[in-house]
């Protein structure tokens, strides 16, 4: 379980970005995590996962704090933000290794699992290319993959699906399905809310700081459509 309790995070003295911040989400569940521009989305992902530092609160996953045990944590997590910074002189599988190296991920499974999701996205036959060649859907595919190879307990997408053709859209949905079945937390920040509310268990609406709903999506949209809850909560002052 991912448990996030009283997270403040202040840039300014006196200028909350996050304000009080609470969000539990379940092993095996979807979770997106919705708000305009600045509303503090990414804030609070980069707090989750050790980018940021943050002022009051706690972040736990299946127990472990992230400022207490940060390494152990990471392990378990992956993040893939919206516009992803990779190592242009390697090649794609020379990148894929690395992120295996770090982890420490077996060689025989990692392979099979470079194969398995490179060709899923499609860039199998890309991955003998320097990463400067490629353009940027590709390369957020190549991150993707990266994180994939993990299996990791949390992960993390900001704006996943920018940049990312029709066919990988679907491919990485069903992939984000079957992880969750097996156990792993998904968590996205997203605009396209048509995704969110046909695809997520639960969902946060933020705005300025401050979670303004959260819940199951039935329980968050009731009768109306997910954009129509979003509009009223967050254009209301």
């Amino acid at each position: 379980m991912l448990e996030i309790k009283n997270l403040s995070k202040s840039y300014v003295p006196g200028i909350k970005a996050l304000d009080n911040v609470n969000v539990n989400i379940a092993n095996g569940e979807i979770f997106a995590f919705i708000g305009h521009n600045g509303a503090g989305k990414t804030t609070a992902i980069k707090s989750i996962v050790g980018i940021l530092s943050f002022e009051e609160g706690e972040i736990l996953l299946d127990g472990v704090n992230i400022k207490n045990a940060p390494i152990e944590f990471k392990k378990m997590t992956a993040y893939i933000p919206d516009n992803p910074e990779l190592y242009d002189n390697l090649t794609g599988i020379q990148y894929l290794n690395f992120i295996a190296n770090i982890y420490k991920l077996d060689v025989e499974k990692r392979n099979d699992d470079i194969v398995k999701y490179s060709r899923d996205f499609e860039i199998y036959e890309d991955l003998g290319n320097l990463i400067s060649s490629y353009s940027h859907g590709m390369k957020q595919k190549l991150a993707l993959i990266s994180a994939f190879i993990r299996h990791p307990k949390l992960l993390i997408l900001d704006e996943p699906f920018v940049g990312l053709d029709p066919n990988a859209t679907f491919k990485m949905k069903t992939l984000m399905k079957e992880m969750a079945d097996a156990g792993s937390i998904i968590f996205f920040s997203t605009h396209v809310l048509e995704v969110a509310e046909k695809f997520c268990d639960h969902v946060a609406i933020i705005k300025k700081g401050k979670i303004m709903k959260i819940g199951t999506m039935n329980e968050v949209k009731g009768d109306k459509s997910l954009e129509t809850v979003f509009m009223e909560m967050t254009d209301s002052e």
